[in-house]
């Protein structure tokens, strides 16, 4: 009984001054869909809840994010502080004790236990509720920042891949213009020649034909003069001129084959012939002549080179680029607010514990007399044991009797007189 007592007396002095320990706990599960959906709807970031959910867990764990939290917040952290060590060995002592994260079974797929537990177990004169609450928001905020920066970075790389595009067909454009003028100058070059070839021809072409009609002209003049045909006629008439007669006689002739040229008389063929020769340009005789200087008066400028090399805003007209420019202008205005970005639910907050968890009093003392009681049955048996083994006297006793000595021996075989 004096063992059990004292043992139990222990105990309880033990759980009556050893500091008292708290612990708080909180519980996120993933938000709703449509909390992220002006997340997702933007097409160029995609956050399922889940996996929302596990960059939350992520962060919680992170020992970055538990020491940024320590150094920012180090009011609520004093208890932990003890002379001779620096910030960061008063957090790892905090962040290997103190807090504790806990993951569902991965065997269970069912999304209904998809959480995340945090447990926080502190000392008393701790602000443990606002630590763990505290800490849960500042994880939130950390990643929230950290999503906010991964969707800058990727709206930018987008716009910046979507800047080649329109520089790509921006340099596709200049190309395709520069190709055009100078094909459109190539053609109106060659076209241009191959009219200045087509009139140097005809020219040659008429002159000639005007030298071959002088040279015609010529002969028929000097037949002409030998007929001695001044004035146009034909040949019926010609040879009606050799007849005398004082009738007049109208004749009328038929003929479908072409009259000599000398007929035409000499005066008509002296005439023409002067004409010809006189002649500065047969440009008016061909009506082709003129149809050329026309073209050739057209191939002074083109207009659609002018018109490419007027444009001022080139960027209208690049081929394919406007599902590019409709893409850039709504990343450019892409507002998403992510104060407003709800990554997890706080299914459980922590709460002011009502007792502590450590030390377990009732239980201590409990656990103390009974071990007390243990020690005390050792403690009894092996008084026991000891005694049963110790060594115990021998004695003799003889029965005496009358007229014989009396004798008292101790030892098998002595016999001595009283």
């Amino acid at each position: 009984m004096a063992a059990t007592a004292s043992a139990g007396l222990i105990a309880a002095i033990y759980a009556f001054l050893t500091p008292p320990q708290y612990e708080v706990s909180s519980v996120l599960r993933p938000a709703a869909i449509n909390e992220l959906d002006a997340l997702n709807r933007s097409e160029i970031y995609t956050l399922p809840p889940g996996d929302a959910l596990i960059r939350v867990g992520a962060s919680l764990e992170s020992y970055d994010t538990r020491l940024g939290f320590f150094r920012s917040n180090q009011k609520l952290f004093k208890a932990f502080e003890q002379p001779g060590r620096t910030l960061e060995q008063s957090f790892e002592e905090f962040n290997r004790n103190s807090i504790e994260l806990i993951l569902p079974d991965p065997k269970k797929a069912n999304s209904l236990s998809a959480y995340i537990k945090l447990e926080m177990s502190y000392p008393k004169g701790v602000d443990g509720v606002a630590i763990l609450n505290g800490f849960i928001d500042y994880a939130i905020a950390t990643e929230r920042e950290q999503i906010a920066a991964d969707l800058d970075v990727i709206v930018k790389n987008r716009l910046n891949e979507l800047k080649g595009k329109i520089d790509a067909a921006r340099s596709s454009y200049e190309v395709d213009k520069e190709a055009r003028i100078a094909s459109l100058r190539e053609t109106d070059s060659l076209r241009r020649a191959q009219l200045q070839d087509e009139l140097k021809a005809l020219r040659a072409q008429l002159k000639t034909g005007r030298t071959d009609r002088v040279a015609q002209l010529n002969e028929a003049i000097g037949i002409a003069k030998s007929l001695g045909i001044r004035k146009p006629s034909t040949p019926s008439a010609l040879g009606e001129s050799d007849r005398s007669g004082s009738s007049s006689v109208m004749r009328t002739e038929i003929n479908n084959q072409q009259i000599p040229l000398y007929f035409m008389g000499v005066e008509a063929l002296e005439a023409e012939r002067t004409a010809l020769m006189q002649r500065k340009s047969d440009d008016f005789t061909e009506g082709r002549i003129a149809q050329i200087a026309k073209e050739l008066q057209l191939l002074q400028s083109n207009r659609e080179i002018e018109v490419l090399n007027r444009r001022e805003n080139e960027d209208l007209f690049l081929a394919g680029v406007q599902p590019v420019r409709a893409e850039e202008a709504r990343l450019r205005n892409l507002s998403i607010d992510m104060s407003r970005l709800k990554l997890v639910t706080i299914d459980k907050q922590a709460l002011e514990p009502l007792r502590p968890v450590k030390p377990r009093k009732v239980l201590i003392i409990l656990l103390g007399m009974v071990l007390g009681g243990f020690i005390g049955a050792f403690i009894v048996a092996i008084r026991h044991l000891v005694k049963t083994r110790q060594p115990q006297p021998q004695s003799v006793v003889l029965s005496v009797q009358p007229g014989s000595p009396t004798m008292v021996g101790s030892d098998a075989g002595l016999n001595k007189p009283l």
